[in-house]
């Protein structure tokens, strides 16, 4: 399920590209400058790496090039479509990116073997430890961005109090898995009442980018998901704790 939910948002946004293709053309080549030609290939080129990658991620298999394709879309479409500066998208990018951490190190506990090349004396045990601290830390970066918009309100305050108080614990691998299933909890309330995109019919492409939130937090979900699975890693209190 975890696996599922984190690429979400890849299978999402490739079934939107294929429906709305001629919009995405359109766009590409009148506000971005693609030539005819290359924006085909450059559109259909992402389908096919975001359906493949979502495939293997989901069938466990090759999990570190499904890792990387996916990590590829996110930077070029990042480019392509002009939202790299974007500091919405730049945090909620990251936070995905967290969660393919996430996906990359259970793979590497699973596989136990080298991935990456040119480090032979490091296990991969060793590395799942570097991967996980990343993830951890990309991971709580959407619910700072949520702490941070919208109107301060009673509820909304003890929510950033207790969410806050997770995603610390999470950075710090403090009771981890209890933290980030915490935060599981708070993003699906979230996601259900502020990202409703089925109940927007009057404006499309204000139903479009609240569908596109929707994915993306559920992808986040996945991550967190997956730290109850792997647990924090090397790198943190939780783990020390056990040396003592």
């Amino acid at each position: 399920m975890a696996r599922t939910l984190l690429v979400s948002t890849f299978i999402e946004d490739a079934v939107r590209i294929v429906v709305q293709w001629q919009n995405q053309l359109y766009f590409l080549q009148a506000y971005r400058g693609f030539p005819w030609g290359l924006s085909h290939m450059f559109l259909f080129l992402n389908v096919v790496t975001m359906l493949v990658c979502s495939g293997l991620a989901i069938g466990r298999r090759n999990t570190e090039y499904a890792v990387g394709g996916l990590f590829a879309v996110i930077v070029l479409q990042g480019f392509a479509y002009g939202l790299i500066f974007d500091i919405k998208f730049f945090i909620r990018n990251l936070s995905v990116v967290g969660g393919l951490l996430m996906l990359l190190a259970e793979g590497l506990l699973a596989r136990r073997r080298n991935v990456f090349a040119g480090l032979p004396s490091i296990s991969d045990e060793d590395k799942s430890k570097y991967v996980l601290l990343g993830g951890r830390i990309l991971l709580v970066l959407l619910f700072v961005s949520f702490v941070f918009s919208g109107e301060f309100t009673l509820t909304r305050l003890l929510v950033s109090a207790v969410g806050g108080m997770s995603c610390l614990m999470v950075a710090v691998g403090f009771k981890a898995k209890y933290s980030a299933i915490v935060l599981v909890a708070i993003l699906s309330v979230f996601n259900l009442m502020v990202n409703n995109w089925w109940s927007i019919d009057f404006n499309p492409t204000h139903r479009d980018f609240v569908k596109y939130d929707f994915f993306q937090t559920l992808s986040i979900m996945g991550g967190f998901l997956l730290l109850v699975n792997v647990g924090p890693g090397g790198f943190s209190v939780d783990e020390k704790k056990k040396n003592f």
